[in-house]
């Protein structure tokens, strides 16, 4: 098990729930439109924020945006350890630095001595693209073992100034590389870590690499915070993330939909139930498995693991409960099966 560290109120590692992150693209200078973003992710599921802190003024705008934030901020710096001391004075829950890059040993016991102070943690970021010369040079360009030590490189900087609560992070733009950093990681050191598929494209192509990277990562139990990275809106990442944690049974706090492939013998609009069903089913928070099938033959059968489900025939469909037959429906067969589900959320619910 990970160390565990918090940003504010939010635990990372230490066998606390898998957290969503995602950044804003916003000018941090601009509160308004800053505030706009981070409340429309928190609307969307973030668990934690982070922003640019990219100079004086946008350090000087921290603690108007942490004051008005719903969840915990994560200031984003590189280089400059005085805004990132400035952030952390204004209430910023976390910092994303890299302790090789800002000055010095001195100002590294700067900023040690005040995220000690403020209990503040620290993400260690190593990026492929961004790995230093030296090691480029040992390895012969980047590898999984440069990235690798190049993040316990910056942690030991911090470690000598008696400061631990790090956060690691190993990301690429290829997925293999950043899997096998992070599984190196996870052998070699016991900090927390934020996984993800760096410049991962649009969300086309982006999410497809993403849920392969940080789902191979999950699924072998390393990882403690995530983020999705697309290119466009960022309120986008975070349903994304929330996918993969629910692909991976890590979250259990919706109705999960399933839904045949179709063939031949298919006589009811699958996708279209399918869509329908989840799209007025997003609100409820009660884990539910809820199976949609083209065939009363195979249907019940094959989704007999799902809590309900609806099988499809020309004339009629049928209702069914962990692959027994409920009823017979003849009208909307959407609105009978959303109605059943909010019927069991409802006394699921009343009964916890």
């Amino acid at each position: 098990m990970t160390k565990r560290v918090y940003a504010g109120n939010v635990a990372i590692g230490g066998g606390a729930p898998v957290t969503v992150q995602t950044m804003t693209n916003t000018r941090t200078e601009d509160t308004e439109a800053t505030l706009a973003q981070i409340r429309a992710m928190a609307e969307a599921g973030a668990d934690i924020v982070r922003i640019s802190v990219y100079n004086r003024r946008c350090a000087e705008n921290v603690r108007a945006l942490v004051d008005a934030s719903p969840v915990p901020l994560v200031a984003d710096i590189h280089f400059d350890c005085g805004l990132a001391i400035r952030s952390i004075e204004s209430g910023i829950a976390k910092v994303r630095i890299n302790p090789g890059n800002i000055g010095g040993e001195d100002k590294v016991r700067m900023l040690a001595d005040c995220l000690k102070q403020h209990r503040v943690p620290v993400r260690i970021g190593v990026n492929s693209g961004s790995l230093e010369p030296e090691i480029l040079a040992k390895y012969g360009g980047v590898t999984p073992e440069g990235m690798v030590e190049s993040g316990l490189n910056h942690a030991r900087m911090l470690e000598k100034c008696g400061f631990d609560d790090i956060v690691l992070s190993f990301k690429a733009t290829d997925v293999r590389t950043m899997v096998q950093a992070c599984r190196l990681a996870a052998k070699v050191c016991g900090y927390p870590q934020h996984i993800g598929v760096t410049e991962s494209g649009t969300a086309d192509v982006g999410v497809v690499k993403s849920a392969v990277g940080i789902g191979a990562l999950l699924l072998d139990g390393i990882g403690d915070t995530i983020r999705v990275s697309l290119s466009g809106d960022p309120v986008q990442e975070v349903p994304a993330g929330l996918s993969i944690l629910r692909a991976c049974g890590l979250r259990r706090d919706c109705v999960e939909i399933v839904s045949c492939p179709t063939c031949g013998r298919t006589d009811i609009d699958v996708e279209g139930i399918a869509r329908r069903v989840r799209a007025a089913t997003s609100d409820i928070r009660i884990p539910l498995k809820v199976a949609v099938m083209g065939c009363v033959v195979n249907g019940p059968g094959e989704a007999r693991e799902a809590d309900l489900g609806l099988a499809g025939a020309k004339t009629f469909c049928k209702l069914f409960a962990k692959g027994q037959p409920d009823r017979t429906v003849t009208g909307d067969p959407a609105e009978a099966l959303i109605a059943e589900i909010r019927r069991v959320a409802a006394e699921r619910e009343n009964n916890a």
